[in-house]
């Protein structure tokens, strides 16, 4: 079983692409080289491979990297399945996830909802689909600043509150505040929920 992310950036029009897409292909330069685990094409889309374990970190790290800019948003389909063809572009590679996080993608548009997630297993989806539209209900409205808390903590698991306050140049006190505004806590939870979820399918 493997993941398949497929995204695009919301409100992409009010920036030069110069501004955001540096920062989404450091984050996608993680999963591998380009095109084989990962794309960018129609210029604000974006593709990638992943395992099922890391799937949902990956997509609220890209989520709180593209807030990070005031004004834009990013839209993310999580696909869990299989691939019955891998070509030498992940555009042109086929299987039930890369369907699954295509067809959701379009309907997240139609929904108007920034991120879920299909795996073909009825009831898991819908338990892990109703916590991601509660917890959007915060992480939609990040501000820039909860959005850097998020990434930073994303990208630095186990570190303390003083080294991120060292990182930030700010004080420790000032650290709780910006991850209580951002409930890192709860998306810490949100992300374990997850892994116990779908852990047989975590290989």
């Amino acid at each position: 079983m493997i993941a398949i992310v497929t995204g695009d950036i919301v409100n992409s029009g009010q920036y030069s692409s110069a501004a955001w897409l540096p920062a989404l292909k450091e984050v996608l330069s993680e999963k591998g080289q380009q095109p084989e685990a990962w794309d960018i094409y129609r210029g604000d889309e974006f593709q990638f491979k992943t395992s099922v374990n890391e799937a949902l970190d990956d997509a609220i790290l890209i989520k709180s990297v593209i807030k990070s800019y005031k004004n834009l948003d990013v839209r993310i389909a999580i696909g869990i399945g299989e691939e019955s063809y891998s070509g030498g572009r992940i555009t042109e590679a086929n299987g039930t996830a890369y369907q699954h996080s295509g067809r959701l993608l379009e309907e997240l548009k139609s929904d108007k909802q920034t991120l879920a997630i299909r795996s073909g297993l009825k009831e898991k989806d819908e338990v892990c689909n109703l916590l991601l539209r509660m917890a959007l209900s915060f992480m939609d409205e990040w501000t820039t600043v909860s959005a850097e808390t998020i990434a930073w903590t994303l990208r630095n698991p186990g570190a303390s509150q003083q080294q991120m306050a060292e990182s930030f140049n700010i004080q420790q006190s000032a650290i709780s505040q910006r991850q209580k505004r951002a409930r890192t806590d709860l998306v810490t939870d949100l992300l374990v929920f997850y892994k116990e979820t779908f852990k047989e399918l975590i290989r």
